[in-house]
């Protein structure tokens, strides 16, 4: 009996060690609001994140504005691939492609030209980077990150570069 035991006892320590290697799939899923946009221009950024591994995630971002005339506009929306090299698990250092579809309208008068419309809509891609830090009960985040694109089709009173920027706070579920 004692054999039995013994046994079972140790199939269940090196089958619960050898799970502790492989990925923890708990809390694959994060959901943020960028409050530094908001603090600055008063934008609405909301951000998801899922995480397919401890260091890799895909995401997008969704954002208004009230002011058209805002250097991104007054609608974005587009997805990001994140690369993390931090020691912990989804954390650390990020550096992430990402691509943005957006709307403006921009602000120039030009009264020899008659009446124009100065309304566009454009789709950059970029690279960006930053860091995030999380709780250690891994719920929790914040993270500060910038980026900037090249506009594909840009209007000519419009830009060639955009740029993004945030401090973020997050939840994972």
């Amino acid at each position: 009996m004692n054999k039995f035991i013994f046994s079972v006892l140790l199939v269940f320590i090196t089958t619960s060690s050898f799970s502790q290697a492989y990925y923890n799939n708990e809390n694959s899923h994060e959901v943020k609001l960028n409050i530094g946009q908001f603090l600055v221009t008063t934008s609405l950024e909301f951000g998801y994140e899922y995480y397919i591994n401890e260091d890799t995630s895909i995401g997008g971002t969704l954002y208004f504005d009230g002011k058209a005339t805002d250097y991104n506009g007054n609608f974005g929306i587009g997805p990001n691939l994140r690369a993390y090299f931090g020691y912990g698990p989804k954390s650390g250092i990020f550096a992430e492609v990402f691509g943005l579809y957006y709307t403006g309208e921009d602000d120039v008068d030009s009264e020899n030209l008659g009446d124009r419309n100065y309304d566009y809509s454009t789709i950059a891609l970029g690279l960006g980077g930053g860091y995030k830090w999380a709780t250690r009960s891994q719920k929790f985040t914040i993270e500060l990150n910038g980026g900037l694109g090249r506009n594909i089709n840009p209007e000519d009173f419009q830009n060639d570069l955009m740029f993004r920027a945030g401090l973020s706070l997050g939840f994972r579920f």
